[in-house]
């Protein structure tokens, strides 16, 4: 996943841009970067964030831009913005989500006589391909409109020239963009704690399709959006800050929930634990609800805490070996909280379970934990995202694996192990926890996750989960 942030401002927008952008460093770890309108035209820096992390790579850079209209992005695999010129003058564009189809629309434009020079690992980059899409049209709403018609995924983006910025939202709705205000200035965000410090009162989300267009003028509506649109659920159990906000369910309140239920669903079950903690950071909100509804029964301690001066998500990385050293190295353990006790950890998922396995629950051994049990916050995940960029490869998958461990060979028809009543559900969930070597492991079922989020069902991706195809608005 990436973040994406735009201003316009009667004054510099250089300042707002930069704190703006910032603030989705959570949802990035490989490149960030700036682009500004103003009186030089378009400038546009972009900096690889294994040189270090953005606000020290941007700090001198920012104050040499000038321009009322900015766009930036904290990307999660490829550089952006990308800057273009074209019959409606200079643009740079970012974006935010997964393109599908990404090699197969660039090779039918090269055969065409487009060419690319965004070429990392032999790949393309996304965000120049959906900028060339852009310029094919005659009018830049026309160009969204055709770029958002030939991907197949979803993505959300934001383009500035000399009309303004452009926002616009999937049309699926997956990935959220939200517009805030303040005296003489306008922003839209990926994350709505870039509004808090930097004064932007919350005016309202895009739906999913709507195109807007931002300048000192105001909000120009383009394209009316679509009100059917599908948020991505992880947002809310993962990947989001715990200060954030989408469509309206604030994000901790919402892990608490998750938590909360998860507790029940123990009571039911008759377990009993001597504390509850959280693999942080995500984890301990779910932990927190989950404490807070025990009424004192099972506390919350701090049993795992976070290196973060040295150590980004273990999650976003792209290989398998960085995963598991930012994994180990980035959690220390307080052993007098562990030691003698059952204790149950709640996560925010298990993904591909090699983290938790060798790492989380390994150290909580390692350190006289009686019992660990684990609670994850959503059901088991099995298909890779096909709306943002995550989880790259279904084998990898934990339950996946267990699927294939039970049968033997691979099964396209998977039905059983989606409904937690069937057999082969349990089977699924018992390899997973043998696996682990955990000593018990319950999972929330889909239509429990929902409710604890606050959000139906059907309008939340839940594609990981269960594999359902989403409808684009339009």
């Amino acid at each position: 996943m990436s973040g994406i942030f735009g201003v316009v401002s009667n004054r510099n927008c250089s300042s707002d841009l930069f704190y703006g952008t910032d603030y989705h460093t959570n949802l990035g770890t490989t490149f960030g970067g700036m682009a500004v309108y103003g009186t030089k035209g378009l400038e546009r820096y972009v900096e690889s964030l294994s040189n270090g992390q953005f606000k020290a790579l941007f700090h001198d850079k920012y104050k040499k831009l000038a321009g009322h209209y900015g766009i930036g992005a904290i990307s999660a695999l490829d550089e952006q913005p990308i800057a273009q010129k074209s019959k409606f003058g200079s643009f740079a564009v970012v974006i935010n989500g997964e393109i599908q189809n990404l090699e197969e629309i660039a090779r039918c434009m090269m055969r065409k006589g487009e060419s690319f020079s965004e070429i990392r690992d032999d790949t393309y980059n996304a965000a120049e391909v959906v900028a060339k899409l852009v310029k094919k049209e005659q009018s830049i709403t026309q160009g969204i409109e055709y770029a958002f018609d030939m991907i197949k995924g979803s993505i959300s983006m934001l383009l500035v020239c000399d009309e303004g910025v452009y926002a616009a939202r999937d049309n699926i709705g997956v990935n959220p963009l939200t517009i805030g205000e303040k005296e003489g200035s306008l922003a839209v965000t990926t994350e709505t704690i870039a509004f808090q410090n930097l004064h932007f009162k919350y005016k309202r989300d895009l739906m999913a399709g709507e195109i807007v267009l931002l300048n000192k003028d105001g909000i120009h509506t383009k394209v009316e959006g679509k009100k059917e649109g599908q948020t991505c659920a992880f947002l809310w159990i993962y990947t989001g800050y715990p200060a954030d906000t989408y469509d309206g369910i604030d994000v901790e309140p919402a892990r608490n929930r998750c938590g909360a239920m998860l507790f029940r669903k123990d009571q039911e079950l008759g377990y009993r634990f001597d504390c509850v903690t959280g693999v942080p950071d995500s984890g301990t909100g779910h932990a927190l609800g989950y404490a807070n509804e025990s009424k004192g029964s099972v506390p919350f301690e701090r049993i795992f805490i976070k290196f973060t001066p040295g150590y980004s998500r273990s999650y976003t990385p792209i290989s398998q070996e960085e995963r598991n050293l930012i994994a180990e190295m980035k959690l220390l353990v307080v052993p007098s909280l562990v030691k003698g006790k059952k204790v149950v950890v709640l996560e925010d998922s298990i993904v591909r379970g090699t983290q938790l396995k060798n790492f989380t629950v390994e150290k909580l051994r390692e350190f006289g934990a009686k019992e660990v049990h684990v609670r994850p916050a959503c059901p088991p995940l099995l298909d890779v995202c096909g709306y943002n960029i995550s989880t790259r490869k279904k084998e990898e998958l934990i339950a996946v694996r267990a699927i294939r461990a039970i049968e033997g060979k691979e099964i396209e028809d998977i039905s059983e192990y989606l409904d937690p009543k069937s057999k082969k559900y349990k089977d699924m969930v018992e390899w997973i926890r043998d696996y682990l070597k955990i000593d018990s492991l319950v999972y929330p079922t889909l239509d429990e996750m929902a409710e604890a989020i606050g959000r139906p069902k059907e309008k939340m991706c839940t594609f990981c989960w269960d594999g359902k195809k989403l409808i684009k608005a339009h």
